[in-house]
């Protein structure tokens, strides 16, 4: 099986602010692998958060070619065993190739990954279009340039209730809050009750990661579900997750993939905790693959190809009603750049 891999710019329609940081481009790694004449693609992007470069993925990548040159491969779920212990501290680049691989694996059998699994690509939420930190004259002219049915507002700022305050005069659409884990308990539990008023769905990752006794204290006090996020981050982090927040959101970059992906989500479900897709801004390559997991789901944040000025692929499309599938086999990626 061959391997190649290449790195990419993903200029943004417009700056993406969040509680931490801003950026105007986004870098992502994208991998490709190739067996019998067909070829499956994957990606990563670049976070600073979790000290991902996507130098780091072209290194770590290389050093890989030799063990996949030689790999017999067989299923993605078999790849990601043998590949863990390899790259357990890499989930960013076991992710993409775990992506690669399911396109790969579908390409070369005829089937997409979410019919493979037999889940009911018909019955898929929303995905909702963020707004990122701005002048909140900006984020309401964003909302005005993209109507949609659902929007995710960024917030963590000394002025939130402005904001939402502001954003509610454009649209009755509903929000989803990310506050990115910039409060402290109490601004939490203030704003949930704010927000409860102000037609909000849930507030994703309200308080920093490691704040886990905190955020079993403010659970049963918040009107609002609280999804974890960057607490979240794979299948060790799933225990805690479940006893400390009402739902969990799946990137597979963190997760390290299509394959503990749905085990994450299965085991929520299971827990009938509310469950999650979302992204980390990456182009079709990535938010195809992101889309075979969402008939689990009852919600979706895979709005990376809808912020980004332009992309590297065609594939599964984000559109208001939902999510269009492609009518080709595997995450559906056509892979548009040279790789």
């Amino acid at each position: 099986m061959e391997l190649r891999s290449g790195i990419f710019r993903l200029p943004m329609k417009h700056r993406f602010g969040i509680a931490r940081s801003s950026h105007d481009v986004q870098r992502t790694f994208i991998v490709a692998l190739s067996l019998d004449g067909q070829t499956g693609y994957g990606e990563a992007t670049e976070n600073a958060y979790y000290n991902v470069t996507v130098e780091q993925l072209a290194q770590a990548a290389e050093d890989l070619k030799p063990f996949l040159a030689r790999y017999r491969f067989e299923h993605p779920d078999r790849l990601w065993q043998d590949l863990l212990p390899r790259l357990d501290n890499r989930r960013f680049l076991l992710a993409a190739i775990d992506e690669a691989a399911w396109d790969l694996f579908g390409k070369l059998n005829g089937i997409r990954p979410v019919d493979y699994w037999q889940l009911d690509r018909n019955r898929v939420p929303v995905s909702s279009y963020t707004i990122g930190l701005d002048d909140v004259e900006v984020m309401a002219a964003k909302i005005r340039e993209q109507p949609w049915p659902v929007y995710k507002i960024k917030l963590g700022t000394d002025h939130d209730k402005e904001i939402i305050r502001r954003l509610r005069r454009e649209t009755e659409a509903p929000f989803r809050i990310d506050a990115n884990a910039a409060w402290t308990p109490e601004q939490a539990l203030d704003m949930a009750r704010f927000l409860a008023e102000m037609n909000v769905e849930f507030i994703e990752q309200p308080l920093p990661a490691g704040a886990w006794k905190d955020m079993e204290r403010i659970k049963p006090l918040s009107p609002l579900p609280l999804v974890a996020d960057e607490s979240c981050r794979t299948e060790k982090d799933l225990s805690r997750c479940l006893d400390a927040f009402h739902g969990i959101n799946v990137k597979l970059t963190k997760a390290g993939g299509l394959t503990p992906g749905k085990q994450m989500l299965e085991a929520a479900l299971r827990a009938r905790r509310h469950t999650m897709v979302g992204c980390m801004t990456e182009s079709t390559v990535g938010i195809s693959a992101a889309a075979q997991l969402a008939p689990l789901c009852h919600f979706a944040d895979l709005d990376g190809p809808l912020l980004i000025a332009r992309d590297l692929a065609r594939g599964v499309e984000i559109v208001p009603r939902g999510i269009r599938y492609p009518d080709v086999p595997g995450n559906g990626v056509v892979f548009e750049e040279k790789l």
